[in-house]
């Protein structure tokens, strides 16, 4: 049974990766927790999630004797204290968190090297299988294509393009041998001239409750490929998140993916 921490126990992804937990006959939730002065803190986890009461009160601190994996799903500047915190106290964790800066990262990857940590901006195990689509798309189809990323989510959320979003351009463009910081573009406006097929596009749509949508196009002159995965349930992500968290409580050290998780590499 791995014992479970959980990071931003309040939020959308807190309240669903509880309710996995506590259905999931390898996993059982022993923190949650909160910033300092939520409205939540004292409430019981299970009666937040809307499962009803196990006895788990949501805090605004961790406790290093009180879990084996933290499942991190909050914004940078949290993960950043978390990641500290788990660090020191030899934790491994399970970090979901997007938008983070690339200082963030070489932070996590720093820690690696002392606990062991997933960090994956999509933990479902379809999003991670059209990973390994969308590179066999672009070695494929290479140079003869337009490469276009579409993603579409809820009104709330705060990052744009998605984490999601930025990886599919990431693999695909590894796999053309680009840099993505030199051919991403971000949204179009006005007279921008004919496309350059050197480039990836990005589109954005925030609307709605959409839980998550993203498309990986591959478009040719005469004929179009499209890798597309959408979400209906964030309970999809929570069950990859536990799914990661088993897997890398039985880790020393190191700084893995859902690739790694999933055995795709």
């Amino acid at each position: 049974m791995v014992r479970i921490g959980v990071a931003g126990a309040a939020g959308r992804m807190g309240r669903t990766i509880i309710q996995a937990a506590q259905i999931n006959p390898a996993t059982t939730i022993t923190i949650a927790t909160e910033k300092a002065g939520s409205d939540v803190i004292g409430e019981d986890a299970g009666e937040l999630a809307g499962i009803g009461t196990f006895g788990v009160r949501v805090t605004d601190s961790l406790d290093r004797d009180g879990f084996d994996v933290l499942i991190d799903f909050t914004n940078p500047g949290a993960t950043m204290a978390h990641t500290e915190f788990c660090q020191d106290a030899g934790k491994p964790m399970v970090i979901g968190t997007t938008g983070l800066e690339a200082a963030d990262r070489k932070q996590i990857a720093d820690a690696g090297d002392k606990v062991a940590i997933v960090l994956a901006p999509n933990m479902s195990v379809g999003v991670n299988l059209c990973f390994r689509l969308a590179e066999l798309a672009a070695k494929t189809l290479g140079n003869d294509v337009d490469i276009e990323i579409l993603e579409a989510h809820h009104r709330h959320k705060v990052d744009a393009p998605s984490g999601t979003a930025l990886r599919l351009g990431e693999v695909i463009a590894t796999a053309l041998g680009r840099e993505l910081a030199q051919c991403a573009v971000y949204g179009r406006e006005g007279h921008t001239g004919a496309r350059s097929r050197a480039s990836i596009g990005f589109a954005t749509v925030r609307a709605g409750d959409i839980v998550g949508e993203h498309t990986a196009m591959f478009a040719a002159d005469g004929e179009r490929v499209e890798i597309t995965h959408r979400a209906s349930s964030r309970m999809t992500f929570a069950n990859g998140a536990l799914r990661a968290a088993q897997w890398v409580a039985e880790r020393s050290n190191g700084l893995f993916d859902m690739q790694d998780v999933l055995g795709l590499r």
